[in-house]
């Protein structure tokens, strides 16, 4: 009984092309999803426009003010006693501690300036201010 003749089995082979596909697949994959992971958990609020402003994407405590007066700590409202409190506890921790505001385009200036002041009265030293940007050409 003669099972097969010796030639008729192929070599191996690696097909690289599919391969490649798959891979190009998977960076597309991965690039993206780490796009979304990025995304910092925040309430919408209508900020203000301007052209110059500075982009700093490691932020420590990311409030929002929005127009009714409310805080929000990242997108979990929070009460201004809790978050200076918050506030001072992460500060001790981390010297290099900054909290970034984000305000409505229409909340009355005393209140950022008044949130601002207590912060400042609970020891912390740098703040930034958060703005939407816009290119000089839709001036």
């Amino acid at each position: 009984m003669r099972l097969r003749n010796r030639r008729s089995f192929r070599k191996p082979e690696v097909m690289i092309i599919p391969m490649i596909d798959i891979m190009f697949f998977l960076l597309v994959f991965f690039m993206l999803s780490t796009l979304y992971m990025v995304d910092l958990k925040t309430i919408p609020v209508n900020m203000p426009k301007v052209a110059n402003a500075q982009t700093q994407t490691n932020v420590n405590y990311l409030v929002t003010m929005k127009a009714d007066g409310s805080l929000y700590l990242e997108d979990k409202p929070i009460d201004e006693e809790t978050l200076i409190q918050n506030a001072k506890v992460q500060y001790s921790q981390n010297p290099d501690f900054a909290v970034v505001i984000r305000a409505d385009e229409s909340i009355d200036y005393g209140k950022i300036m008044a949130l601002l002041d207590k912060l400042k009265g609970a020891g912390i030293t740098k703040f930034g201010l958060a703005t939407d940007t816009i290119n000089v050409s839709q001036q």
